[in-house]
């Protein structure tokens, strides 16, 4: 019990109520009016004292001895197979002619009144190799540039810059844009993009307009 340890009627408090009876000659009312408490009360721990003396005192579990309704073992045995078999808590009750709510508090006790309980998930497999290089892994990525074998297989180094960059040069190369051919009437409707020339570009600041003289 979580109390201070000078509360009434603690251990330390019972020990002396019971002792101002037995030793101090008051009576069982008497000290039931000085431990604010009831006779009766007093009554009892003066017994358990005589009886067990100072160990008697301490606080007793309120479980009781015997549960005469508990079910039968073999019947949550029998609960459990017919769980593991897919069968459900209404199906279960039904067959070993138990209320459903005992059958329910059976399983959640048993930890299978989940369906997903009765077969737990494999643990996540690793492969692991006992040696380091067993194993090659490569990016899928730039599969489509190997031309040959990289230096992590050779361990040589020379010349992959050269090789990638004359790679990257010559796909480029070869890449032609086609532009399509517009129709009659996209052309009579959108505006051309083509480069207005200088004249018309009144922003354009060439060398000879920014020199001195001509801003003198």
């Amino acid at each position: 019990m979580n109390s201070h340890k000078n509360a009434p009627l603690t251990p330390k408090g019972r020990e002396a109520m019971v002792r101002s009876v037995v030793g101090g000659g008051l009576s069982q009312a008497d000290a039931a009016y000085q431990f604010n408490t009831t006779p009766k009360t007093v009554a009892k721990w003066v017994k358990r004292f005589r009886a067990e003396g100072v160990d008697g005192l301490r606080d007793r579990s309120s479980r009781p001895h015997s549960l005469p309704s508990q079910t039968a073992p073999a019947t949550c045995t029998v609960i459990e197979a017919l769980r593991r078999q897919r069968h459900t808590g209404k199906q279960i009750a039904a067959e070993t002619g138990i209320s459903p709510a005992t059958v329910s508090r059976i399983l959640r006790r048993l930890g299978l009144n989940r369906i997903r309980d009765l077969e737990p998930a494999e643990p996540a497999r690793r492969y692991e190799r006992a040696t380091p290089g067993e194993m090659i892994h490569i990016d899928i990525k730039k599969l489509g540039r190997f031309d040959r074998i990289g230096h992590r297989i050779t361990g040589d180094r020379t010349g992959q810059s050269k090789a990638a960059a004359s790679a990257g040069s010559s796909s480029t190369s070869a890449l032609t844009i086609t532009p399509a051919s517009p129709s009659p009437r996209s052309s009579l409707t959108r505006r051309s993009t083509a480069p207005l020339p200088s004249s018309r570009r009144p922003w354009l600041i060439t060398k000879a307009s920014a020199s001195p003289s001509s801003a003198s």
